[in-house]
């Protein structure tokens, strides 16, 4: 028997309707355009701006756009894994409400939480209940609301992230392709700098908590920075050197969506041509665990069966890491 791969089969997505952009910003906080560009490169993102729906909304979106394009009969789903920093509430899952939700009635379902790196590190858990011979239809969302935890009063984080939602199906595969490695990593000194203080069991919710913004995300941007650059780099280089591959080898890069700069730098350690190195940071901003999906599905028309992709992130905790893939179809 040929061994077992878990490839991507299929891809959907949804981005609400709203768009926040960098000259509706400047009406808000003390920012402007030329700036965020520059240092950015984010020139809108997308916003749910109802108020009563949360993540799952997205989430649920993202997954009928890809059963509609699969023509996938929900019911035959064995698992769904609901990548978000941003569930709808703590405790209940959200991804256990997602799966009922799109008709996955006969799926388990649960929820994983690695900041940006989220939809990486599913890839990988993917992948495993799919080698492992288990499960054939593993669904995997990306999926974020972050102005819910957005201060835009603070304008070193209300012009970055926006909201968003992606998801890929993964299946068995008998001809190699699929993902063919990771190089995941994790370091608990990101602690500080990337974090929602308040609201966990750390530090309960309080009055005072709340009149001090502590539930909001906030971070120490150039600290952040710093690491993202060498880590997602460095993860994106090792993944090259264990597999003996190149830049020729390389068809494509799918890197997080966090920073310009970040993608710039991680593609020049790879010596990769602007052409291989996919964006739509201007659109979006970063929208934390639906960036990797976003990307695939709106350049899913560029792959080719047998493509050879590298995925790379950065995230908070500090989370990070890159993934070789081998696309396993032609768009039809």
């Amino acid at each position: 028997m040929n061994k077992i791969t878990a490839a991507i089969t299929a891809v959907g997505a949804y981005v609400p309707d709203f768009v926040l952009s960098n000259q509706v910003l400047e009406t808000m906080v003390d920012t402007n355009d030329e700036w965020i560009t520059s240092r950015t490169g984010i020139k809108e993102r997308r916003i749910l701006k109802d108020a009563d729906k949360g993540t799952s909304y997205l989430a649920i979106k993202a997954a009928e756009d890809l059963i509609a394009k699969a023509n996938l009969n929900p019911l035959e789903i064995d698992l769904v894994l609901m990548a978000t920093a941003t569930p709808d509430m703590q405790v209940s899952a959200t991804g256990a409400y997602v799966a009922t939700q799109i008709g996955a009635t006969n799926a388990f379902a649960y929820d994983l939480q690695a900041a940006c790196s989220s939809f990486l590190y599913g890839m990988s858990t993917a992948a495993a209940y799919i080698e492992s011979g288990r499960y054939k239809k593993v669904l995997l969302i990306g999926a974020d609301k972050m102005s819910s935890i957005v201060d835009y009063t603070d304008r070193t984080t209300c012009i970055i992230f926006g909201d968003g939602a992606g998801a890929v199906l993964f299946e068995p595969n008998f001809e190699g392709l699929g993902l063919q490695d990771e190089y995941l990593r994790s370091d608990g000194i990101g602690r500080d700098f990337l974090k929602i203080d308040a609201g966990g069991s750390l530090h309960p919710t309080t009055i005072q908590t709340v009149e001090e913004k502590r539930h909001n995300i906030r971070q120490d941007g150039k600290t952040v920075f710093k690491y993202a650059v060498t880590n997602m780099a460095d993860a994106s280089e090792q993944i090259l050197k264990r597999n003996n591959l190149t830049n020729e080898d390389i068809n494509y890069l799918v890197p997080h969506q966090a920073n310009k700069r970040i993608i710039d730098a991680t593609a020049s350690r790879m010596n990769l041509e602007e052409s291989k190195v996919l964006m739509n940071i201007e659109r979006y901003g970063n929208t934390t665990s639906a960036t990797l999906p976003l990307v695939l599905n709106d350049f899913e028309h560029l792959f080719k069966k047998g493509d050879t992709i590298i995925f790379a992130a950065f995230g908070g905790g500090f989370t990070w890491g890159s993934i070789y893939l081998k696309w396993a179809y032609n768009k039809k």
